[in-house]
């Protein structure tokens, strides 16, 4: 992909949605009061006791805050939602509205995620479909942003990790040792057992270290 394995994950400084959205949702939350300025020290963003669930409006605004720190799922906020005391009707007609002007879009989110994760954390396709039904993501939702990650895609970024961890193996490992270190490396940050092995024969083949790797992942 040709990034840098070190570079910042834009991810937590980026929600879903449009740019203009974005700019509104980081408006609306530094005007937003703090926890100080709340009687007897409430968080700003939880539900009073005896309030019947809240607002709607105040549903709507403890999600343009949370979406100010970073892009989330539909999942992910009415989670937030749930355990910041509002009901599950007020929870559900807020994320509605949210949606209906794109500032909740669980295929827009998938995709922002699956670049990040791939391009500056290194995640494989079974890592990415495995954080993203985490996050709640339906299938149909998360399909197009993993589709998106080719087979080449794949390989080209395990071939930097793999780059990147031989700087750091001795000199005098033992090859097999190496082979599983590396192997194992791969399958962790959910690279399929076929493509690790794949890549790391290439990328030791290239150093002049010849053999088959046969054999389970320690």
């Amino acid at each position: 992909m040709g990034t840098r394995p070190d570079a910042s994950d834009p991810q937590r400084a980026r929600p879903a949605g449009s740019r203009r959205g974005h700019r509104g949702v980081r408006g609306r939350a530094r005007s937003s009061s703090t926890d100080s300025d709340r009687p007897e020290g409430r968080s700003a963003d939880t539900v009073a006791a005896g309030s019947e669930g809240g607002t709607v409006e105040q549903a709507k605004e403890a999600c343009l805050r949370l979406l100010a720190a970073r892009a989330r799922s539909r999942a992910e906020l009415a989670q937030r939602l749930a355990a910041k005391g509002y009901s599950p009707e007020v929870s559900e007609e807020a994320l509605d509205r949210l949606a209906e002007v794109g500032l909740i879009d669980d295929a827009a989110f998938a995709e922002q995620w699956v670049h990040s994760r791939h391009a500056f954390s290194g995640k494989g396709k079974q890592a990415l479909a495995q954080e993203l039904r985490r996050k709640g993501v339906a299938q149909s939702d998360a399909a197009a942003a993993l589709d998106a990650i080719t087979t080449d895609d794949e390989e080209t970024r395990a071939g930097e990790l793999v780059r990147r961890k031989l700087r750091s193996l001795p000199r005098d490992l033992d090859r097999d040792k190496m082979i599983r270190r590396l192997v194992g490396m791969l399958a962790r940050r959910g690279y399929s057992q076929a493509t690790a092995y794949r890549v790391v024969k290439a990328e030791l083949a290239d150093r002049g270290v010849e053999g088959d790797l046969d054999g389970p992942v320690d």
